[in-house]
């Protein structure tokens, strides 16, 4: 059977997968959510001219010599602490008192900071002595608008929103965004050799994990968990989950184990008319199983083994749950980093290898196998240590230290 490549398997999920319509909330409820359109000032940054400094509001031309051996006197006539609204009017000779922030008289066109006059802050409000000159018209003036006018983009439809971005949108009136939805998402984990929590296991019983995995991931990609079910490898308990689903208006169904060539593999045999089952020339991770509901709810199926069913997250569930929320970029940030040891890879299969990152030498760092295991997908304790994925080409058979590796960072 001809394997799948990577790319076309993504690119049948992707052909399908819909965006979410964007719903309105208010910034502070936006947190990790994606926006929906652009996001427009309502206001300008700054929104009026302001100081820079803490000083005097001065007329350009009345200290533009001012030295140490030529100072210059200044009456102050008024002063201007943060929040307040006057604009005095500066004759020649006069000066404001003003701080940080506060809004530049109209009839100045400079600030000298305190350190520039002789007094400083003391006995600031009758008199100013300005000894050193500001360096040009508009010194530390911060003009109005000139970070972000009226009516600019703030940021992009497809940026996540997380502290910067919501300050960002904050400091220019925005209060409320249009933002996807998080995508509703069920966990099924399938196996009758699982046990759920922390019972006694018996003679061929391990722990279910995959669910706990997938539940993580599922929220760092910004959707939501909406259900999880485990179901044994007898009977008809994947078609029943999707029936269940549905009713839970889930936009997605994830599966884990069941979709191999085994005798017992009951998603495939649960779910053969919906369902899609292929191998992808991918290492771990070759048996995949894939289809879409009539209303357009994804269902996937992973690989039981808890790498294999990381790796596959990763590789095509990640980037349909980001292209649901309409996210600007649907995969992880890649970078080229050296090996730092020997492994092998598997013939004519991509091999996506959980890695750390080896950082003896700051200046050099470079990467290696998580567990001493190598590839093994069923290794699941190396996750708990792994940093990123080293990606390495189906045409490649050993990696030797060294080699430039395509690491996808988590």
């Amino acid at each position: 059977m001809t394997l799948r490549t990577v790319e076309e398997h993504l690119a049948k999920i992707l052909a399908v997968t819909r965006r979410l319509s964007p719903v309105t909330v208010p910034i502070g409820d936006a947190r990790g959510l994606t926006l929906g359109a652009d996001a427009r000032a309502r206001s300008a940054v700054p929104v009026f001219d302001n100081s820079a400094m803490d000083g005097f509001a001065v007329r350009y031309a009345d200290v533009a010599k001012a030295s140490e051996t030529t100072p210059v006197s200044l009456r102050v006539v008024a002063d201007i602490p943060a929040g307040s609204g006057i604009d005095p009017q500066l004759s020649p000779g006069e000066a404001a008192r003003i701080m940080t922030g506060s809004p530049v008289p109209s009839t100045a066109d400079a600030i000298v900071p305190f350190e520039d006059t002789v007094g400083g802050l003391a006995d600031s409000l009758s008199e100013t002595v300005v000894t050193r000159a500001p360096k040009a018209l508009g010194a530390h003036i911060r003009r109005a608008a000139e970070d972000v006018a009226e009516g600019d983009v703030v940021l992009p439809a497809g940026t996540l929103l997380e502290a910067w971005q919501l300050a960002a949108l904050a400091s220019t009136g925005i209060s409320e965004v249009a933002v996807a939805p998080r995508p509703r998402v069920v966990i099924v984990s399938t196996g009758s050799e699982l046990v759920v929590g922390s019972g006694a296991l018996s003679r061929g019983q391990i722990p279910e994990s995959n669910g706990i995995l997938l539940a993580g991931l599922v929220e760092e990609a910004g959707a939501e968990v909406v259900l999880r079910r485990v179901v044994d490898d007898s009977g008809d308990g994947p078609a029943q989950v999707v029936a269940e689903a549905a009713r839970w208006e889930a936009d997605a169904v994830i599966f884990t184990g069941g979709v191999s060539a085994g005798a017992y593999e009951v998603v495939r045999q649960s779910l053969a008319g919906a369902m899609e089952f292929s191998k992808v020339a991918m290492q771990p991770g070759k048996p995949q199983g894939f289809g879409v509901t009539t209303d357009g709810m994804l269902l996937f199926g992973l690989p039981g083994n808890p790498v294999s069913a990381a790796v596959s997250f990763e590789v095509f569930v990640r980037p349909a749950l980001l292209k649901m929320q309409g996210r600007g970029s649907i995969h992880r940030q890649v970078l080229h980093l050296p090996a730092a040891a020997d492994w092998r890879t598997p013939p004519d299969r991509r091999q996506y290898l959980p890695v750390v990152i080896d950082r003896s030498d700051p200046m050099h760092p470079g990467v290696r196998p998580a567990t001493s295991g190598g590839s093994g997908s069923h290794l699941s304790a190396g996750l708990g240590v792994a940093e990123a994925y080293a990606v390495v080409p189906a045409d490649v058979t050993q990696v030797v230290r060294g080699d430039l590796i395509e690491v996808m960072l988590r």
